[in-house]
């Protein structure tokens, strides 16, 4: 068995991209209003000035500070702010792989507000971007659009580190010990693994582990590891892979008892699924 990768986020982006495309660049004035998009998410990078953020139901987020914006699906929301001066932002779209069964997406709060000082290592990644966005340089938007994704990468590691998120993936990814078990079904899906196995390799005992995951993600270690394998499955069904070739790069013996996984966990067979999904 090949050694387990260490790095928390290397098998998730690597699996589950996400990539982002600026659609605004400048100040916003008065009250806009942002219809929840057909899928996706976006990131606004709030520079200056004072803005209010609105969300059906909720008490206005208020913004006195340079700070980032992040909503990894669609919301809808009102920005107000000063109809004269208004609050500079830099934003971006984000399209991540995979929809709604992309695990980082589905491992993020629906909105999530940060000052931009406290995440370590921002500050010089938004002084390019910043930069890129009052040029005119050529491959501008190309340049932005990566640098978008840096920044991203910049705030999981942020999440991942301060331990903010209570419950689910990124806060099993911040745990000490249990971090290094996700990471081995992260990169090794086809591994049969077990709970003794996984035990071991978080340095805990069978008991202590599985009580631990199950307090930290909600789920059982079993449910996790059927629930990777299906997104997994869903990610190589999308790009046309045969079924029977998919079972065996994520640890399933036949196509038949791949199937019964993939129905547990999503409600459909394989083919019923493909069939659900957009041309």
């Amino acid at each position: 068995m090949a050694a387990a990768c260490t790095d928390r986020l290397d098998a998730l982006l690597n699996h589950f991209p996400v990539r982002a495309h600026l659609f605004h660049a400048g100040a916003l004035c008065g009250i806009t209003d942002f219809d929840a998009p057909d899928h996706g998410g976006q990131l606004h990078l709030v520079r200056g000035g004072a803005l209010d953020v609105v969300h059906p139901g909720s008490p206005p987020l208020q913004i006195r500070e340079p700070s980032l914006l992040l909503y990894p699906r669609p919301m809808a929301r009102r920005f107000i702010s000063d109809a004269v001066d208004g609050a500079v932002t830099t934003c971006a779209n984000l399209h991540f792989e995979g929809g709604t069964s992309n695990p980082i997406a589905g491992a993020l709060p629906d909105v999530l507000c940060l000052p931009l000082a406290g995440i370590d290592g921002l500050d010089r990644t938004l002084a390019l971007l910043f930069e890129e966005a009052r040029s005119e340089y050529c491959g501008r938007r190309e340049m932005i659009d990566r640098l978008f994704e840096v920044a991203l990468i910049q705030v999981l590691r942020h999440l991942m580190e301060t331990g903010r998120l209570e419950g689910g993936m990124l806060a099993g990814m911040s745990h000490p010990k249990l971090r290094k078990a996700l990471v081995a079904i992260h990169e090794q899906p086809a591994v049969d693994w077990s709970l003794e196995r996984l035990g071991e390799i978080a340095g805990m005992s069978r008991s202590a582990f599985a009580t631990a995951f199950h307090d930290t993600l909600g789920c059982t270690p079993g449910a996790y590891l059927q629930a990777w394998r299906v997104r997994l499955t869903q990610k190589a069904l999308r790009k046309g892979q045969p079924l029977k070739l998919i079972a065996a790069d994520v640890g399933y013996g036949s196509e038949a008892a791949l199937s019964r996984a993939f129905k547990a966990q999503s409600g459909m067979s394989p083919r019923e699924w493909r069939q659900s999904q957009p041309a």
